[in-house]
């Protein structure tokens, strides 16, 4: 069985767990109609497969110096959200969407910024020669699959915002914080997939 045909099947599981479906953002702090997005979840076909996540550079307006998946905002251009993630993962790591097999995709979540994130889960081949687009992202890293999706490392914390304390995940992978809406959505996964190595 490849790890396509693996994913698509852990896909269809329910989940075990309730999904996050937001950053916890109270009903009247939402301010206006949410924005579609896609990101892409690239998982590396390997033994022991990998996800692609970026390092998005300090200078962005939205979401500056976090981890994140490849992705962005929908297009009027793009025929569908999957086509937006494969778009916007081309544009960030020179990732080419015809190296793309797309598994499906995951639970939608909508970040504290008002975008409602669909992420597209996909398989790629190992070590393909992705380039960082300066403007947006500042580094690119591999994370084990088995690390993301074990529950032990989905570490619940809290931090003031907006007079509150607001409640999000944190996943620590080396000198990388992976945290909010990424975290969440590698939660989301973690719960659907019942991932076993």
């Amino acid at each position: 069985m490849t790890l396509a045909e693996r994913l698509v099947q852990a896909m269809a599981r329910i989940p075990a767990q309730d999904l996050l479906t937001g950053d916890g953002v109270e009903p009247h702090e939402v301010t206006g109609p949410s924005t579609a997005a896609a990101v892409l979840v690239p998982v590396t076909d390997r033994a022991e497969p990998g996800v692609i996540l970026t390092q998005r550079t300090d200078t962005l307006r939205n979401h500056a110096g976090q981890v994140a998946f490849p992705g962005g905002r929908a297009d009027p251009g793009d025929i569908d959200l999957v086509a937006t993630a494969l778009r916007e993962a081309e544009e960030e790591i020179g990732l080419p969407p015809r190296a793309v097999t797309v598994v499906g995709l995951a639970d939608r979540y909508r970040t504290v910024t008002g975008f409602e994130v669909t992420p597209v889960l996909g398989v790629i081949p190992p070590d393909l020669p992705l380039t960082a687009a300066e403007a947006e992202v500042a580094a690119l890293f591999e994370v084990p699959l088995s690390f993301l999706l074990d529950p032990a490392h989905h570490h619940r914390v809290s931090a003031p915002w907006r007079g509150r304390t607001r409640h999000f995940y944190e996943i620590l992978w080396n000198d990388r914080r992976i945290w909010g809406a990424t975290a969440a959505m590698i939660v989301n996964l973690s719960r659907r997939l019942q991932w076993a190595a």
